[in-house]
């Protein structure tokens, strides 16, 4: 996509030389920290999914256990075309948020938090939805620090980057594959988990969104980012909980390792594409 990577490429070039940069990035973090402390609300209903999972496929589907013995046909038929909804949803949000380039570029630069947080909680909610419909409680901890880190994946620019948030997904993926009692962090251990995985996010981002500054084609790159960017998560959400799912009905062996699992749930500093 030259539309979108070009004009971010430029902009990441020449982030640290804008003004408020830091204090940017601190404030997309925080957003990101709260919308996950409160996973509550990240709006996904269970029930509605499990009443379309029995809609498809005949059957009553009343509980999440229940969907893994359902074929997997039935559940990707169910999950229809759930990227464009979300993408179409992402494209309309960046555009009215780029729009405000076209009046003062510092306007905009000033609405970059706001716009993340809506970007971060309209994707956390798509994982949600995607992750459900494979089975898969959102509630639980480690499916907390699994949609992080299917957000980091997506906002890494490089080879590094991705395969950092690719050892950490590998890592969650086996211990639930292999129904490892999973010990919960300590509070202070899950939000430094947490943090880590946040500041690489905020900063990935936030270098990325500065191209809405660009005047007149503001609207249009924030439009095409924030639909671009939500066609990854969507298309890892699909594929990496296809593949969990199918590790619970033919075992840990249908997770495919390509790097190996993280030693732990917190990034290193080296970690981050920053």
């Amino acid at each position: 996509m030259i539309y979108v990577n070009r004009p971010l490429a430029l902009a990441g070039e020449a982030v640290d030389k804008i003004p408020g940069f830091t204090e940017t990035c601190a404030k997309a973090t925080n957003g990101i920290v709260g919308l996950v402390n409160d996973a509550s609300q990240w709006s996904v209903r269970p029930s509605v999914i499990l009443k379309d999972l029995s809609d498809v496929s005949k059957q009553e589907i009343t509980q999440l256990e229940q969907i893994p013995f359902l074929d997997l046909q039935l559940i990707d038929r169910s999950i229809g075309w759930l990227d464009t909804k979300y993408e179409g949803i992402a494209l309309v949000e960046g555009a009215a948020a780029g729009g405000a380039a076209v009046i003062n570029p510092l306007v905009a630069l000033a609405a970059i938090p706001a716009d993340l947080v809506a970007l971060l909680a309209m994707n956390l909610r798509a994982i949600g939805e995607y992750g459900t419909y494979c089975g898969f409680d959102m509630s639980s901890q480690e499916e907390r620090l699994f949609s992080l880190n299917i957000l980091a994946l997506a906002s890494s620019t490089t080879d590094w980057g991705k395969q950092a948030a690719l050892s950490h997904l590998v890592k969650i993926a086996q211990e639930v594959a292999k129904k490892k009692s999973w010990e919960q962090l300590e509070k202070s251990m899950f939000v430094q988990a947490v943090l880590s995985i946040a500041k690489a996010l905020g900063i990935n981002l936030t270098k990325a969104k500065l191209a809405n500054v660009i005047p007149v084609a503001g609207a249009a790159i924030s439009g095409g980012f924030n639909a671009y960017y939500t066609d990854k998560v969507c298309k890892a959400a699909f594929y990496l909980y296809r593949e969990r799912l199918l590790a619970i009905k033919h075992g840990e062996k249908a997770i495919e390792v390509t790097v190996a699992p993280a030693e732990s749930d917190i990034w290193d500093v080296e970690e981050s594409d920053c």
